[in-house]
């Protein structure tokens, strides 16, 4: 479908709209005031693409006049030049939506290979996250952390919680790679080491349904570092999704009701992270992109700390301010980049 038929598509979907909000009923009106709320500026952007065609056609039209020639000419220029970006405005408007951009995230950091420096490393990047969602204005709340015994991090889970999370973190999955000297390295020779992330969007009850015979749930000891006990009850909780084998376990809490909470949480969102990617494998397999995938065995990003620089593979973006990044500050031009690249990729899919 091109440009015009999509805009005179929206035109009248709009019309249509307020036709029906007229009438509709309190069961209806919700919804309807939902799509309304959505595509009303898009409605805007529309009309002010339109106007300028009809200005410069009108202003084109001025320029046979001795006259007016030159004060249409301006115009007719000014018109010309504005087009374009008028033009990629509706049309990243009306690019399809992602029904989970606009939800909560649950982030999860992964110690990959490297022994105590993947640890380390990936205790960095969850403090990452951690700053820039200060940045940004979001909540980010710990969910549960295995903390190693010299302040690294095996694994931990946090939920953030803000607007348009997930879409502006939902490109960061995948293995983020590190190049350094390991503070344990007597020898000063670099290592690489690996930490994997996952960003999922949160899943609410209504998206994932569990039912109480397909849930497992198994209660122990809470373990800190080095093996030492955390506390003397059986508060940490695993539950397994048996249909699908998933397990997740918190220990975070002391209450074993709070660690259930957050287990569920988890699991609702990992099984909500699964039916999407198993949808967006089937996009994909139309896709040359490696923007989008979320694949969380494919390396994305080197951290190069004797260079200062972070790359992201995907787009070939080198950024020579590692220090910035990795305290959150700079890490927005990065995802800035990504999801521009992203838009970019589905503009040139619907030419």
């Amino acid at each position: 479908m091109n440009l015009d038929a999509q805009l005179d598509k929206v035109l009248y979907r709009y019309d249509e709209l307020r036709e029906l909000l007229s009438s509709a009923d309190g069961s209806s009106f919700a919804r309807l005031s939902k799509e309304f709320s959505e595509i009303e500026p898009v409605v805007g952007a529309v009309q002010a693409l339109k106007k300028a065609r009809a200005d410069m056609a009108e202003a084109e039209a001025m320029m046979a006049d001795p006259e007016m020639k030159d004060l249409a000419e301006a115009e007719y220029y000014e018109l010309k030049d504005r087009l374009p970006g008028l033009e990629r405005d509706v049309q990243l408007m009306l690019l399809p939506k992602d029904e989970a951009d606009e939800k909560n995230a649950i982030l999860e950091v992964r110690a990959g290979t490297g022994g105590e420096e993947a640890a380390l490393f990936a205790g960095e990047l969850f403090r990452m996250y951690e700053r820039y969602a200060a940045t940004k204005g979001w909540r980010f709340e710990v969910m549960d952390v295995n903390e190693t015994d010299i302040g690294g991090m095996k694994e931990a889970t946090a939920t953030i919680t803000g607007r348009g999370v997930f879409a502006r973190l939902k490109f960061e999955s995948g293995v983020h790679r590190v190049q350094r000297v390991p503070a344990t390295e007597a020898g000063g020779r670099i290592h690489t080491s690996a930490a994997t992330v996952a960003i999922m969007p949160e899943a609410e009850e209504v998206d994932v349904q569990l039912n109480d015979s397909d849930l497992r749930f198994d209660v122990y000891r809470s373990q800190g570092s080095g093996g030492q006990s955390v506390n003397t009850t059986d508060s940490a909780v695993r539950v397994t999704h048996i249909p699908t084998g998933l397990a997740v376990a918190c220990q975070q809490e002391k209450s074993q009701h709070k660690n259930k909470a957050t287990a569920l949480k988890l699991l609702r969102a990992r099984l909500y992270d699964m039916e999407r990617a198993a949808k967006d494998a089937e996009r994909a397999a139309a896709r040359k992109s490696q923007v989008g995938s979320g694949d969380r065995s494919e390396r994305i990003r080197t951290y190069n700390f004797p260079q200062g620089r972070v790359t992201d593979h995907r787009i070939n973006l080198t950024l020579y301010k590692i220090d910035e990044v990795m305290n959150g500050t700079a890490l927005e031009e990065v995802v800035e980049a990504l999801i521009a690249a992203d838009q970019a990729e589905r503009l040139a899919e619907m030419a």
